[in-house]
């Protein structure tokens, strides 16, 4: 995630050149006119390298294929599969040919039954599967014969193309059913991806070299190395120093970079919006009134303009202006503090002469978490307070660990992130259906609205495309009369990136990024200039 901070973009320039220090030392990195080494920085770690469990959700992964994948448009293109999937007549069967060319990193044959054993795996709950209320839809997967494959649906699911970007494991890897949390897998993967892990010093760096026998062509970009750098502010000096061929950063530290000889600054827009989850079990954030007034409380613009240089976009709901065709502009919250204030008052929340609202007995204060390394969830969260102290509701801020967060997802409100541009079904459906409701990160606050549920339910099973349109227009619509979190702002990307390579194509991110997405997002099929 992009982090930023509540400061002049000239002081943030000014940290970037006094700041120091100790980091570990860097990978050599290949310099001269041989850029078939590439090293990156990367403010995350990932936890495993299991699609199953969450890795490369929304393709782009590096490790693994999909039987599709999305082009630079957001449309989908075969990879794994010989042609785009089409549904039957009536939307509930989708049969998949595949490519018969294809090898796994260990030299092993791609097939049918391997698409099979991924997908069972996924629906099996002894697998535990974190992605397995994304596939609610499916009944059945069944090989027919060894390159096809049939998808059988309990109802017409217009997005699931997009759910075909999952990477496909080898059947021997999910011969055992077991939870996949424990599995060797996760750290020593085995795809068909243009490359392959070689290396994986957790905390430090991860090291991905071409994979030779990739089914589109081996890698002109020979190795991949990827330095896991958490602190914004040591990522900028490095990359300024030299250790790194690119990174992302926060937009006032990406702008600090302009003068760096050989590097481009590149913005990307992106759907990665940071919403503030309210709990329904909270006696404050509960209540209606509070959430509504809270909405209007909001300046989005000045906090897009003073902690992200004014690179990002105002956030209502979870639907990205990546879906203009998608987007409700009755459902956008004005920012408007006299609003907010007789929603307050008239939901009987009265202020109090030290400028907290209370309701009897219960005074409108509560907790607001955020990921303590995260510097513009931090950031989002003082602002987010700011705005709502001044209409009278006293929000206590904690950063914290996700190992204590995570616990704590149903009572006390977070600064989550999320989204993509790809379907809106893909994120408004589990972050604010009821029936995700408390699943992990799906829904955490258990938000409940059977119009949102219906319009949701509806838009997911519609397969005529101006339907689907009013259907989750409607949606908007029902959300933004009963608002279950805060949207706050959808980030641009921006990415520091050093010359030396052809092939670049700009793409609208998810909120998963870094090497997945961001430029890196098709990066093997890059070519060394010179």
């Amino acid at each position: 995630m992009l982090t930023g901070r509540w400061l002049p973009a000239t002081v943030v320039v000014s940290a970037l050149a006094l700041s120091s220090c100790t980091t570990p030392s860097a990978p050599d990195r290949q310099t001269g006119p041989d850029r078939t080494n590439m090293v990156l920085a990367d403010g995350y770690e990932p936890e495993t390298l299991n699609p199953l469990l969450g890795f490369g959700e929304e393709g782009a992964s590096k490790l693994f294929d999909g039987l599709v994948e999305h082009r630079a448009d957001r449309s989908v293109r075969a990879a794994l599969a010989a042609e785009v999937p089409m549904p039957s007549p009536d939307g509930k069967t989708w049969t998949v040919k595949l490519r018969t060319d294809v090898k796994f990193h260990d030299g092993t044959t791609f097939g049918s039954e391997d698409v099979v054993a991924t997908y069972r795996a996924v629906l099996d709950p002894a697998f535990a599967s974190t992605v397995r209320a994304n596939y609610s839809m499916v009944t059945a997967v069944d090989a027919d014969g060894p390159s096809t494959v049939r998808f059988t649906l309990a109802y017409p699911y217009a997005p699931f193309a997009h759910r075909l970007v999952l990477g496909i494991l080898p059947s021997e890897a999910l011969a055992q059913p077991g939870p996949l949390e424990r599995s060797p897998f996760n750290t020593k993967p085995v795809g068909t991806g243009p490359y392959k892990l070689t290396e994986w010093r957790k905390g430090e760096r991860m090291v991905m070299e071409a994979n030779d026998d990739y089914f589109l062509g081996a890698p002109k970009v020979r190795k991949l190395t990827v330095v896991f750098a958490t602190d914004d502010n040591t990522r900028a000096q490095r990359m300024r120093a030299g250790e790194f061929d690119g990174t992302s950063l926060p937009p006032l530290y990406a702008n600090g970079m302009s003068d760096v000889k050989n590097v481009q600054v590149i913005k990307h827009s992106s759907a990665d919006y940071r919403t503030v989850v309210m709990p329904m079990a909270n006696p404050v954030t509960g209540d209606r009134a509070v959430r509504l007034a809270l909405n209007y409380a909001m300046n989005r613009q000045g906090m897009i303009d003073a902690l992200l240089g004014g690179r990002g976009k105002p956030a209502s709901t979870p639907i990205p202006q990546a879906l203009p065709e998608f987007v409700e502009p009755s459902a956008q919250f004005r920012y408007d503090k006299a609003e907010a204030a007789r929603v307050l008052e008239q939901a009987g929340w009265v202020l109090g002469g030290d400028g907290v609202r209370a309701r009897g007995e219960q005074r409108a204060v509560f907790t607001l978490m955020y990921p303590a390394g995260d510097s513009v969830r931090k950031d989002l969260a003082q602002a987010f307070a700011s705005d709502a102290k001044a209409v009278g509701v006293e929000v206590k801020l904690e950063g914290l660990g996700w190992e204590a967060i995570e616990p704590r997802m149903g009572a006390d409100a977070l600064v989550l992130g999320g989204g993509n541009p790809f379907d809106p079904d893909l994120k408004a459906y589990p972050l604010l259906h009821s029936s995700f409701a408390a699943n992990g990160f799906n829904n955490p606050g258990s938000y409940r609205n059977q119009q949102v549920d219906a319009a949701l339910d509806a838009g997911r099973r519609e397969t005529d495309p101006a339907q689907r349109v009013a259907y989750y227009r409607q949606f908007q619509r029902a959300y933004a009369a009963d608002p279950g979190m805060v949207f706050l702002v959808f980030l641009d990307h921006t990415y520091v990136v050093r010359d030396g390579w052809t092939g670049y194509q700009e793409v609208v991110d998810p909120h998963t990024h870094g090497l997945t997405w961001g430029p890196w997002w098709n990066v093997q099929t890059w070519v060394p200039r010179g």
